[in-house]
């Protein structure tokens, strides 16, 4: 599970934690408000998207080999590969209220930004 958060969630935190003093010399864990499985997030975004997309579990090894045969370099490789390893290991699964604490309103849910994302047409076959 991940608990997906909204980049606009990151940015307006960053900006706080950049101009407050009150966090200043503070760690702020910043995560979505529930943690899903992949699987999960993708059912969100084909709700919202109005069309079936599916979910396809894949090895480290397998994301890796695709990214090379796709010609990616060699260190872009490394770094994606890692980043999938960690991702998917689990000590992200945690929820936090970061974002809450900073802010003073709840972090935006992942079925709301499938949503808005939806509306704006990218998703569209």
């Amino acid at each position: 599970r991940e608990p997906f958060v909204d980049a606009d969630d990151i940015a307006d935190v960053a900006v706080a934690a950049l101009t407050d003093a009150r966090f200043a010399n503070r760690m702020i864990e910043v995560t979505g408000p529930r943690a899903l499985t992949f699987a999960e997030a993708v059912d969100e975004i084909a709700r919202a998207a109005g069309r079936p997309v599916r979910y396809r579990e894949i090895s480290s090894a397998a994301f890796v080999a695709g990214l090379r045969e796709a010609g990616v370099p060699g260190p872009v490789v490394a770094l994606l590969g890692e980043l999938f390893d960690v991702v998917l290991d689990g000590r992200n699964s945690a929820v936090a209220d970061g974002v809450r604490a900073t802010l003073g309103r709840p972090a935006r849910d992942f079925a709301d930004y499938a949503r808005a994302t939806a509306a704006t047409g990218v998703w569209r076959a």
